[in-house]
């Protein structure tokens, strides 16, 4: 496969777990566990990209590649953006996005996104999908659907329920809260993308689109603007990420268990 490049954005400042990036995950920062997930990849280089002094001396403590961002970036892939000017990246460099507070995340997905960009031509952006097993996780607005064409590439995402089985919901408000969904009609999105540089570059002078403001769903922008988005069905499971002080919990209680059995 064609090289790529692992970026990990990271910047201290989060709503509800304030200096998320240098949180203790067994005696580490959280931002280095994930720098040593993404180093299990196949990526020819891993950079955590950061607008903060104290996330730079963390991750250079431990022999860790650091490229300094601005601190005015709205989104992680504005921050990619930035990265593919500083280092003079090609048009045609692939850039895998590893979410800063996803310490688990396998190396297998990071992986099989960048994969699949290289391997279809036409599209922009990879991402990854997993089945939706029942009809409650399908009408939560927290999780976001995606229906693909028959090549795989993304049609639309979106927060509500789609596709939508018209013949056993009908009209029902609210939806069949507790029926099984027993085929790959319904996908839940996971945000874990590879990019083009050529796209990067361009994507931070477009303007949010219409759709996008709507579902507040940033991956909606690329499809307005006529790019393509490869969706492959994951290869592995995706452990949930840190978004909570209860999800920092877990977290460290499964490092534990993990740390304890080496």
């Amino acid at each position: 496969m064609s090289d790529f490049i692992a970026v990990i954005p990271a910047r201290y400042a989060s709503s509800r777990l304030p200096g998320k990036p240098l949180l203790d995950l067994g005696g580490e920062p959280m931002v280095v566990r994930v720098w040593r997930q993404a180093l299990q990849s196949r990526a020819s280089r891993v950079i955590v990209a950061t607008d903060d002094e104290r996330i730079r001396d963390a991750v250079e403590a431990v022999d860790g590649e650091v490229v300094m961002t601005r601190t005015d970036h709205p989104t992680g892939t504005d921050r990619l953006a930035e990265v593919v000017e500083s280092l003079a990246l090609t048009g045609d460099a692939i850039l895998v996005n590893v979410q800063g507070d996803e310490p688990l995340l396998p190396a297998a997905l990071i992986d099989q996104v960048a994969v699949r960009l290289a391997e279809d031509s036409e599209a922009s952006i990879a991402t990854l999908a997993e089945p939706i097993g029942d009809a409650e996780t399908l009408f939560n607005p927290s999780v976001v659907k995606v229906v693909r064409d028959l090549a795989g590439r993304a049609l639309y995402f979106s927060r509500a329920p789609i596709p939508w089985n018209r013949e056993a919901w009908g009209r029902e408000i609210g939806g069949p809260h507790h029926e099984r969904l027993e085929h790959e009609n319904w996908l839940r999105h996971i945000g874990l993308y590879a990019y083009r540089a050529s796209f990067l570059a361009a994507y931070r002078d477009w303007p949010p689109a219409p759709l996008e403001r709507l579902e507040q769903l940033e991956q909606l922008r690329a499809l307005h603007y006529g790019h393509r988005i490869q969706v492959a069905l994951a290869c592995e499971g995706h452990p949930a990420g840190v978004d909570t002080v209860e999800d920092l919990e877990r977290v460290r209680a499964l490092l534990a268990v993990d740390d304890g059995e080496r």
